[in-house]
């Protein structure tokens, strides 16, 4: 791992310690050894309250209240009270509602799931924060030039779940990767939108964004490919993909997440091939967001 992921690991710890109350993270595939393992290293360090959903629930006051809040939040697509029953009884659902009822601040789930029934959960659950229109993604990415970008990390969007995005989604997504950018790192972001098949699509993109954020530092053309960037705004779902594994597979690179913006409260996905210790550092991550986003 570069030395600037492990700095901004060990930075993320030292902005969590001391914290209080720490803020409960809730992980629905609570048996998994990895996510235990993880669990076990985020209490053992005080940082970190993790609460752990069993494959099978058993807590019927939890499930009927959760049901009940499910049944509410989607009413408006018809859901019957034995759908809603249903719906809660998964743990992925569990999880999102204990976070959308305030039972905990933050969930991280997907080591056993995919990213789409993640987000799903996430979604249904949770929903936009107000204002938002675009649920997006971004990892975190360490290299080991510590030229480029913020001390050698960077955030790159959006890796998971907008395939083809439209020029105001786009511009979204870039948004809030500079939100998460100044989040993660504590430092000014310099935001990139790469080029792709329609350079239309991303001229639009970034008028939207001048026209919403004019003090916004952004790049584009040949300048997006600057090194001092911190916030990498791909075209596409599949461009990001390979650019984010890129730069891991054979730059050298560390990458976390994907994390997820435009969420009402913190919820993250994992990978399923992702570490106990991937686990630990998207949980600090997602505390992080818990705290930027509780009231002072």
């Amino acid at each position: 791992m570069p030395a600037a992921a492990l700095e901004f690991l060990e930075r993320i710890e030292q902005r969590l310690t001391g914290r209080t109350p720490r803020p409960r993270i809730v992980f629905p595939e609570g048996e998994d050894p990895r996510v235990l393992e993880a669990a076990e290293r985020l209490a053992a360090r005080g940082l970190v309250e993790p609460v752990l959903v069993p494959r099978v629930i058993a807590d019927e006051a939890a499930l009927a209240r959760y049901a009940a809040l499910y049944r509410e939040r989607r009413r408006h697509r018809g859901v019957t009270e034995r759908e809603a029953r249903q719906a809660a009884s998964r743990p992925l659902h569990f999880a999102a509602l204990m976070v959308a009822a305030g039972d905990a601040e933050g969930f991280v789930g997907g080591a056993a799931n995919s990213t789409a029934e993640t987000v799903r959960a996430a979604l249904h659950a949770i929903g936009p924060a107000p204002g938002v229109k675009t649920i997006s993604s971004f990892f975190v990415m360490g290299v080991p030039d510590r030229r480029t970008g913020c001390n050698g990390l960077s955030i790159a969007a959006d890796c998971a779940v907008v395939i083809a995005p439209t020029p105001a989604q786009l511009a979204d997504i870039a948004l809030m990767a500079a939100s998460s950018t100044r989040l993660a790192f504590e430092c000014e972001p310099l935001l990139a939108l790469l080029p792709g098949r329609d350079p239309a699509l991303t001229d639009e993109a970034a008028r939207l964004v001048r026209e919403r954020a004019p003090n916004l530092e952004l790049r584009l053309g040949e300048d997006a490919f600057d090194p001092r960037v911190n916030a990498c705004v791909y075209p596409d779902l599949n461009s990001a993909n390979i650019g984010y594994k890129l730069i891991e597979w054979l730059g050298g690179g560390s990458a976390f997440g994907p994390m997820l913006q435009g969420l009402n409260r913190p919820a993250n996905d994992l990978s399923r091939a992702a570490s106990p210790s991937d686990i630990y550092t998207v949980a600090l991550i997602t505390a992080l967001q818990a705290h930027a986003e509780a009231p002072s």
